[in-house]
């Protein structure tokens, strides 16, 4: 889901952005550390990363309480959760697709059986299917928090294959984070294709397909569907490789 139908990161960025302009304290940074810094406390700070002991809420309000430290600023619990509540307003506010994620979703269904595979709350994930408005078009929607494990874990890759009705040997996994959709996906026998539209680096050794950009939708259909690990018919297209 995030940052392979629903544009997390950058609309987080732009969230920071306007969250930085009414508080001094996180123009001490420029705005692409806060970003980068943020990112990384996604995943250091998550409820998924240790089920049952910090909720949504919890979690949020720790990562701007450490944003606010890495810029120099002691926040109490409560300033810390005011300014999650100012920067989740900001976020829902400007949140939106990424380019050509609703046309993929939309070519593909019908076609194979779609299931998003993902780390969150089972409300949060539900409410982006109604946002996007993809839900017509998925096949299903397999979430951490009702799995009870969550991506790299192998479980959630065998809730997802039940889900969709095919074997690992069948499926596809698209995701953008190389260590929970690429790695998670292939160790539990599921081709893996990464979506990289950030252009970071290989890993050493990679033999996985990329691609950059999921326009135009043909394209990244063709390479989605696609066997063996390399599509059908003439060269890739601008924005699609292999690792």
């Amino acid at each position: 889901m995030d940052d392979t139908i629903f544009d997390h990161s950058l609309t987080c960025r732009a969230a920071i952005a306007s969250l930085r302009r009414s508080r001094s304290f996180l123009r001490r940074r420029p705005l692409d550390d806060l970003w980068r810094e943020y990112l990384r406390l996604l995943d250091a700070v998550a409820p998924y990363a240790r089920p049952g002991r910090t909720s949504l809420d919890e979690a949020r309000t720790e990562r701007w309480r450490r944003v606010a430290l890495s810029c120099g600023r002691q926040l109490s619990p409560a300033e810390a959760a005011t300014l999650s509540g100012s920067y989740r307003a900001h976020y829902q506010r400007l949140r939106r697709a990424v380019p050509g994620a609703r046309e993929l979703v939309q070519r593909l269904h019908g076609r194979v059986r779609v299931v998003v595979v993902t780390n969150n709350e089972v409300a949060e994930q539900e409410e982006k299917v109604r946002f996007l408005g993809i839900g017509p078009w998925i096949d299903g929607l397999v979430v951490s928090e009702a799995v009870g494990a969550a991506k790299p874990d192998r479980r959630i890759f065998d809730v997802a294959l039940s889900t969709a009705g095919v074997r690992a040997d069948e499926a596809t996994m698209l995701g953008d984070s190389w260590t929970s959709d690429v790695m998670g996906a292939t160790g539990a026998g599921i081709r893996a294709v990464w979506f990289n539209r950030f252009g970071l680096p290989r890993p050493d050794g990679a033999t996985t397909f990329e691609l950059r950009s999921l326009r135009p939708a043909g394209s990244a259909q063709d390479v989605l569907l696609a066997r063996g690990g390399r599509p059908r018919g003439p060269p890739p297209a601008p924005g699609a490789s292999e690792l």
